[in-house]
């Protein structure tokens, strides 16, 4: 053992260990066993040939010795090396990616077996990292952005178009406002275009962005919006999440979770993206900052706790509640500016957490409430009024209110397969919340807050169907909240020193439970995903035929298509007319097909220059979101082509382009 003088103080602190206790080392071991000198488990320095001393103790050293400090060796952290491993099979997967020859599955059966690895890798090594999440919690951090871009970022790196065709709707708004430089809320625009100018905000925003960054428009970058709001949502569900839970195994399950929950695809370049993120930083604000004083009751009692439970967070008075007030009121009217249904999801949320002693603070949700009205009734007035009428005649249908897009019937492998993912994954993530709100009742009551948070946009399906929207936007909203409570299902609760049989049966359950839940979650994310992609990708030369069209279409042309879901469907929207005449039930679009030249020559209004412009996009929409039958689209164009009332301006095997000739008729 090295000596240390007597004259060092008493009060000079000792070396510590991660275990605060340092080792008594056995002088009469041998080399290589723990405590001796030759041990490569101790922290020693050499300090001349054959003699080992602490870093921190002063060892006998003459003027002749030379001291080299050995570096102690150790092995790469299996996080480390579980990222780095995911990531070269990612990006070795990343070029070998078919899009451009989907078949009926959409991604699924493009995707290269490297790529799957890639997922799998990465779901093993952020397991392996929730056993330090604790004492490093980067690494499950690092291992869910990771998981962000393996899953999402294919689309932005690869894809020469704007994934999502009627994304290219909202780079179009981006376009017009920057070339006419206003904004004309109470003009009636066609193909329901009037609203985005009554709710600008999202689009005023990437006009700045396009000039700032000085790219030709936002379709430049739309294809990463995901990946930018993904990685700046983590932080805001983290705050969430630990407002009402202290391990940090279960937070970032509930981020993975999250993640692999998120299939809806509303994260894309639109409106309800930004909205939404806004949406969740108001509320982890308040879940933190408006406590109100005296409300904790024995929720501030660490035995009544769950024992991963954290303590409600300290109350605020009126005046710090006044501040925080007047900080959120500009987040809350960037939301009221950007998207028409959050606003309502917000006000909803305020309403539930008024139900609890905790949160009940009538001052913020009169401010959201009046921000909300004040713009519906100016800007918005138009669409509000509109709303109110067909609130009137959908309020209690739920049947219709909870459909899932137009009229038709999902059609095709890979339509139908996402269709059944879709419903999987709904019902597994309201299982295991479910599951963890009746095992771990002390848990739910601490974070009984998030849970209201989570039902309350449900109601929203006996009052209107948002277009065939609904459903997806309250599993959305209820998304975060699900999310956490089912990593409670998986993730058990660390007790103190006791240990019973339950528990370990307990432990050694969610061991098993936990990796394979999350496997079956990837599996229920990527058809639900990437199993309709065949409609979300457009070759570029489709892209260039339509702007083609519809650049050289006169002003107050009527450009008639099957559906707006195709690129560049509203391009030179305030200029030009829309219908998009398949966008019906099926029964009205197959008697269409009898005849359909005279079907839409007699929609077609007198003395109106009008044009058909059909595509390959179009033709793969309506069949997968069965709006036209088997062939439907194919006899379409081959009738329209053939009649004299259509006369064919520009012909390729992805799109064709008819001009109205009434005067033939």
């Amino acid at each position: 053992m090295p000596h240390v003088p007597h004259h060092v103080p008493p009060h000079v602190p000792v070396p510590s260990t991660e275990s605060s206790e340092l080792p008594t080392p056995d002088l009469s071991a041998g080399p290589g066993t723990p405590g001796s000198p030759g041990s490569t488990g101790s922290s020693e320095s050499t300090v001349g040939p054959g003699s080992t001393v602490s870093p921190g103790s002063r060892g006998p050293s003459t003027g002749g010795d030379r001291r080299t400090w050995r570096v102690p060796r150790r092995p790469p952290d299996a996080g480390l090396l579980t990222l780095l491993f995911a990531a070269g099979l990612w990006v070795y997967a990343l070029p070998r990616i078919g899009f451009r020859e989907m078949g009926d599955y959409g991604l699924l059966d493009r995707l290269p077996v490297t790529y799957y690895l890639s997922l799998l890798v990465l779901t093993a090594g952020f397991v392996l990292s929730l056993r330090r999440a604790g004492t490093a919690p980067w690494w499950p951090a690092a291992h869910c952005a990771a998981l962000l871009l393996a899953l999402k970022a294919p689309p932005a790196v690869l894809y020469d178009a704007v994934r999502y065709p009627w994304a290219s709707k909202h780079d179009a708004i981006v376009n017009t406002l920057l070339a006419n430089g206003e904004l004309r809320p109470g003009a009636a625009l066609s193909g329901n275009m009037s609203a985005y100018d009554q709710w600008p905000g999202f689009f005023t925003l990437n006009a700045g962005l396009v000039r700032a960054f000085g790219v030709e428009s936002a379709a430049v970058y739309a294809n990463w919006a995901p990946i930018v709001v993904g990685l700046l949502m983590m932080p805001v569900l983290v705050l969430i999440y630990r407002t009402f839970c202290e391990d940090w195994r279960l937070i970032w399950t509930a981020v993975w979770i999250f993640q692999l929950a998120n299939w809806v695809g509303q994260d894309y370049f639109a409106p309800q993206a930004l909205a939404y993120l806004l949406h969740l930083t108001v509320l982890a604000v308040v879940l933190r900052h408006f406590v109100r004083p005296g409300s904790a009751g024995r929720l501030r009692d660490r035995t009544f706790l769950d024992p991963v439970a954290a303590p409600v967070p300290p109350p605020t008075g009126r005046k710090q509640r006044a501040v925080c007030v007047v900080i959120l009121a500009p987040l809350i009217a960037a939301i009221n500016a950007t998207h028409q249904l959050t606003p309502v999801m917000l006000t909803i949320c305020l309403v539930a957490l008024s139900l609890t002693r905790r949160y009940r603070n009538y001052g913020l949700l009169v401010v959201a409430a009046l921000l909300m009205l004040t713009w519906d009734l100016t800007m918005g007035r138009p669409l509000f009024v509109e709303t109110l009428s067909t609130i009137r005649k959908s309020i209690g249908e739920l049947t219709e209110n909870s459909r899932a897009g137009y009229a038709g019937q999902l059609t095709g492998p890979g339509p139908e397969l996402a269709g059944t993912a879709n419903v999987v994954m709904v019902l597994a993530v309201a299982a295991l919340a479910g599951a963890a709100v009746l095992l771990r009742r002390r848990l739910t009551r601490s974070a009984l807050p998030l849970l209201l948070v989570s039902v309350a946009p449900v109601p929203l399906f006996a009052v209107n169907d948002y277009g065939g929207e609904m459903l997806f936007r309250v599993y959305l909203f209820a998304l975060p909240g699900a999310a956490f409570f089912a990593a409670a299902a998986l993730v058990p609760a660390v007790a103190g020193t006791h240990r019973s049989r339950a528990k370990a049966l307990r432990r050694r359950t969610a061991a098993f439970a936990l990796p394979v839940v999350l496997l079956v979650l990837l599996a229920g994310f990527l058809p639900s995903y990437y199993g309709k992609e065949k409609m979300f990708y457009t070759p570029p030369e489709e892209t260039a035929l339509i702007t083609r069209a519809l650049d050289n279409a006169p002003d107050g042309s009527l450009i008639l298509a099957t559906s707006g879901s195709f690129p560049q469907a509203l391009h030179r929207y305030d200029r030009l007319e829309h219908w998009f005449f398949a966008e019906q039930a099926l029964p009205e679009n197959e008697k269409m097909l009898k005849d359909p030249a005279r079907y839409l020559a007699d929609g077609i209004p007198p003395g109106a220059k009008a044009y058909v412009v059909l595509t390959r996009t179009q033709d793969i929409y309506t069949a997968g979101e069965g709006l036209l039958p088997a062939g439907g689209f194919e006899t379409l164009r081959s009738k329209l082509s053939a009649s004299p009332l259509f006369r064919t301006v520009e012909s390729h095997s992805y799109g064709v382009v008819l001009e109205y000739r009434p005067a033939t008729r």
